[in-house]
């Protein structure tokens, strides 16, 4: 898999650094984190304090304890050891608390953000964005957000405070000595400017491997029964192995980079500790120094070296972090370019008329799928397309649910521009049966409630008989309340395929779409689910897109649809009459079953289906009979 071409802007070579990422995040946090940002400031300033007075008492100890051997003293210096190491205990875990709760409110916001701003987005970003890429954004890539804000946090106030307090310590107890320090400190950190340079290209390759990954795992867990049945298995773990192998190659190069930091730091350490040790012994043998100043400054040494490294590696971690935060400030950031008008007036459907006035459309510029459409769906009336497949049928459902927004034209529901009015009432409106159906996770009564979220449990109920559904429901381990979720097998497609149509009954929306929507049932099973449609379209505005002629044969009107354009129109006797390409399509398929050849047959077959349907209705025993095929 190319996972390249998923890979957005936000990978390539940034020469701002991660600068402009950490000013956003604070200019758009501040207000609302910086309570928690400042409690642990205040717990880290004391971390910082205490860190310096520990190497400033070591002078002291050592002076009137080991020289003076003063008792007093000895006493009062134990009782500030205490004090202070409590002082410091406390404060460093007032600072953890504060920094982890308040990171923790960072990444569930940016989640929430991330989310929301995905759900207003077009069908259109979708179709063009790996659904990996998304995942990777709201499970672990929006954490990098409080790694930055945490990761600045703690360099600018504990540890650059410590530093800056036992730079202090040295100054003061040693300013000969400090010299050396000073001279060492900006070395290292050149050394460490240009390991940045290196980890930074590393991050962003190691960030497409791991979305590689993510999608590797996705299309094989979605697509297993084809893995399985075409034998792919070796193919795919292939592709999984090249994408984990390159991961786990920039894994160990970004640690490498990072590690580069330690025997810099520790070889540049090691030269200042043996020179401050050299001159203090050489002024305590030969001069007769007190030895406790430069205790105090190589103690401050010794503690500043903690302190130093993290932020010697700090731009290093930033880069790493910024790459994740950069990614989801680019979905972010995506413009919403359907407008939703949430303020526009709301759809009032009376009669359902539906039509499509001079239509233009694609889904690509250079390639249009409609061409001046014309379309007119009678309101409380069934109209079916037909014709194959690219031609343009489901492109028209989408138009009407407003998943997209046309070129030219208009689409009209009684009258009613529907990219006016306020797009959630349009969709109420509306109801969709498409071949394809989506499970959720949660049980069989919340999947089919979730065609109207305020339908009692007895207006599921009863969607899921009128259905068809109900037998199977209860035949499952714990009836409307068994868990689902997207391909665990429990449901057959047949079966799914009722769970939507209840889901669309329990709608009760004036405007009905079915998309092939008995593609997946038998011919037993659709038999059942036709009388349903008969109650669920009953008096209602519907739109059925069908592959098998028989199932829209008695349609108020039938358009075929070539090419982007309806060729011809008009009801089943009319167009068979005509010879054109319906009379080819129905031959096709019904050439081999006279017993449909003629509509009013097929009527009375319904007629049959309802009867049977009313003596189901009038002895629930008998519904146990009712075949229920997977």
């Amino acid at each position: 898999m190319q996972i390249s071409k998923f890979i957005p802007a936000f990978l390539k070579p940034d020469p701002k650094g991660p600068w402009d990422v950490i000013e956003r995040l604070f200019r758009e946090g501040w207000r609302k984190y910086l309570p928690g940002y400042a409690i642990a400031s205040f717990f880290m300033v004391f971390v910082a304090a205490t860190t310096a007075a520990t190497a400033w008492i070591i002078g002291d100890v050592v002076d009137q304890v080991f020289i003076d051997r003063s008792l007093s003293q000895l006493v009062m210096l134990c009782t500030g050891v205490v004090v202070i190491s409590t002082i410091r205990g406390i404060s460093l875990y007032g600072s953890a608390v504060a920094l982890a709760r308040t990171g923790n409110a960072v990444v569930a916001d940016m989640q929430k953000r991330v989310y929301d701003h995905v759900l207003k987005l077009g069908i259109a970003y979708f179709d063009k964005t790996h659904s990996s890429m998304l995942i990777t954004a709201v499970s672990n890539r929006a954490g990098s957000a409080s790694a930055v804000l945490s990761t600045v946090m703690t360099s600018l106030v504990r540890d650059l405070l410590s530093v800056v307090g036992l730079v202090a310590v040295m100054v003061i107890k040693a300013p000969f000595l400090s010299i050396i320090v000073i001279v060492i400190g900006p070395i290292a950190l050149i050394g460490v400017g240009n390991l940045v340079k290196n980890i930074r290209a590393v991050a962003r390759s190691e960030f497409a491997g791991m979305a590689a990954i993510i999608a590797s795992m996705q299309e094989t867990a979605v697509g297993i029964r084809v893995v399985k049945a075409f034998n792919l298995e070796s193919i795919m773990r292939a592709r999984m192995t090249k994408s984990i192998e390159s991961v786990q190659r920039r894994g160990n190069k970004v640690s490498t980079i990072k590690a580069r930091t330690s025997p810099l730091m520790e070889t540049l350490g090691g030269f200042a500790v043996a020179g401050v040790i050299l001159w203090a012994g050489y002024a305590t043998i030969y001069q007769g120094e007190k030895p406790g100043s430069f205790m105090s400054f190589i103690t401050a040494i010794l503690l500043a070296y903690e302190p130093a490294k993290r932020l010697a590696n700090t731009r290093v971690g930033l880069e790493r972090s910024v790459i994740g935060v950069r990614f989801v400030y680019e979905i972010l950031d995506k413009p919403i370019r359907m407008d939703p008008n949430p303020d526009g007036p709301e759809l009032k459907v009376t009669e359902g008329d539906i039509r499509f006035d001079k239509v233009n459309f694609g889904y690509r510029k250079k390639t249009q799928v409609l061409h001046d459409f014309d379309f007119h769906a009678e309101g409380g009336k069934l109209t079916a397309l037909v014709g194959p497949s690219g031609s343009g049928k489901s492109t028209i459902m989408s138009l009407l649910e407003r998943f997209y927004d046309v070129w030219g034209g208009t689409v009209t529901i009684d009258g009613q521009d529907i990219s006016k009015v306020r797009i959630a009432s349009l969709r109420d409106q509306i109801a969709l049966v498409s071949q394809h159906t989506s499970i959720f996770q949660d049980t069989i009564r919340e999947n089919i409630r979730f065609g109207r979220p305020s339908a009692t449990d007895e207006e599921v109920e009863t969607a899921a008989r009128n259905a068809m559904a109900y037998d199977f429901i209860m035949a499952t381990p714990d009836g409307f309340e068994t868990e689902l979720e997207e391909g665990s097998g429990l449901l057959s497609g047949g079966q799914l395929q009722r769970l939507a149509i209840a889901r669309a009954m329990v709608r009760d929306a004036p405007i009905i779409l079915l998309d092939e929507a008995t593609s997946s049932l038998d011919s037993e099973s659709e038999n059942q689910v036709q009388v349903a449609f008969e109650r669920l379209m009953a008096g209602r505005t519907t739109i059925v897109i069908a592959h098998r002629l028989s199932t829209v044969l008695g349609a108020s009107k039938i358009c075929v649809v070539v090419d982007g354009k309806i060729t011809e129109s008009g009801k089943h006797a009319e167009l068979l009459a005509a010879g054109k390409q319906y009379a080819r399509l129905y031959d096709l398929q019904f050439a081999q079953h006279p017993e449909f050849e003629d509509g009013d047959d097929d009527d009375n077959n319904k007629d049959k289906d309802k009867d049977k349907d009313k003596d189901k209705d009038k002895d629930k025993d008998k519904d146990k009979k009712v075949a229920t095929v997977g």
